[in-house]
């Protein structure tokens, strides 16, 4: 079976590297699914899951805070603002994000830009949706 190069990495460090049948990353557009041979793509990434499926059929989860994906015919880069293995998330301090956030939406003052808690507030989500489809793959 065919194969391809998968790096994932971020500013602070390099989060995985190594082959893979499949890769599937959040683009802004929609989700992508990505395999050997995939047309030549560049593309930003919006905060999400990259789930990258190896040779052997097991399937690692990552988190990334949005980014880009650079797609090879047999090489995959995806450039993350930051990444975390998603074993790795902090369900609490995601959970404290997400209210804050929301408490600032909520209580947002005329003229103030919000676009950053916005983005504190998607952020804040992904990093709980991807914790939680972890748990629902480890009960099957």
């Amino acid at each position: 079976m065919s194969t391809m190069h998968v790096d994932i990495v971020s500013a602070e460090q390099a989060i995985h590297s190594g082959e893979a049948k499949m890769l599937v990353a959040p683009a802004r557009e929609g989700d992508v699914g990505i395999s050997p041979r995939h047309a030549p793509l560049l593309t930003r990434l919006r905060p999400g899951e990259v789930r990258v499926e190896e040779e052997s059929g097991e399937e690692r989860f990552f988190y990334v805070s949005g980014g880009i994906i650079e797609v090879q015919p047999h090489k995959v880069t995806v450039l993350a603002d930051t990444a975390a293995r998603a074993r790795d998330l902090d369900e609490a301090a995601a959970q404290e994000a997400k209210r804050r956030a929301e408490e600032a939406l909520a209580n947002r003052a005329a003229g103030e830009d919000y676009s950053h808690v916005q983005a504190e507030l998607a952020e804040a989500m992904a990093q709980l949706q991807t914790l939680e489809r972890l748990r629902r793959r480890a009960k099957r």
